[in-house]
């Protein structure tokens, strides 16, 4: 469990695209990119193991990614995370001692075209141990871009379920296992309990104006 929040020394691949602060517009590429997704870009492969860095209002979390864990997973999230996909997000399902589960793009007309654009399963290799991260889904071959860390061991039910972890937290599990969780389910909730419809219309504004205490990423980008 400790090998989990250790911190290995890489170098990878530095974001080459903007991102945003809090409440800012994306820039015009990236907006066009993320409207697009069936754009040739969106199909790099991603490095064997990079780390993404999201800035949160708490705090930075660092996340090692590793591409043999979960090469579709691991391909997705680097490319969202090159067109800023997170940026100005919101952690919007997080339960104590379980998971805090983040990915919906505050931006509706984004939301929309990413909803049901799913990459394949992965096999299943790493267990969901504490401070691992992985996609969220509800149905085979369905994950999209929705993504949670896991804030506890839940390996005995997320391992036979399909959830794959493509990563783990290296720094900032703190900051993760701090996370408001005041609304648990009901601002948003899973993928499988069929409550997200207004995320995806309303986007930010739907979820700042009814869970105002919601923490939330900040940017999220590509290191060293």
């Amino acid at each position: 469990m400790q090998a989990l929040i250790l911190a290995v020394g890489v170098t990878v691949a530095s974001a080459a695209f903007p991102t945003v602060a809090s409440g800012q517009a994306l820039p015009v590429a990236n907006r066009a990119m993320l409207l697009n997704p069936n754009a040739r870009a969106w199909n790099q492969r991603a490095p064997e193991l990079f780390r993404v860095r999201l800035d949160t209002n708490k705090g930075p979390i660092l996340i090692e990614v590793h591409r043999d864990w979960a090469p579709h997973g691991a391909d997705r999230f680097y490319n969202l995370i090159r067109f800023g996909y997170y940026d100005d997000t919101r952690f919007f399902r997080v339960i104590k001692g379980k998971w805090a589960q983040f990915g919906i793009n505050g931006d509706p007309a984004i939301s929309a075209v990413w909803r049901n654009h799913t990459i394949p399963d992965d096999p299943h290799r790493i267990p969901n141990a504490v401070g691992t991260v992985a996609f969220a889904f509800a149905v085979a071959n369905g994950r999209s871009t929705q993504v949670f860390i896991n804030l506890g061991n839940n390996s005995k039910t997320n391992d036979a379920e399909g959830f794959e972890p493509f990563g783990r937290v290296v720094s900032g599990l703190d900051v993760a296992l701090a996370l408001n969780s005041e609304y648990g389910e009901t601002s948003g909730g899973g993928i499988r309990a069929g409550h997200q419809d207004r995320l995806f219309a309303e986007g930010n504004r739907y979820l700042d104006r009814e869970f105002p205490h919601l923490d939330r990423i900040r940017r999220a980008t590509l290191v060293r």
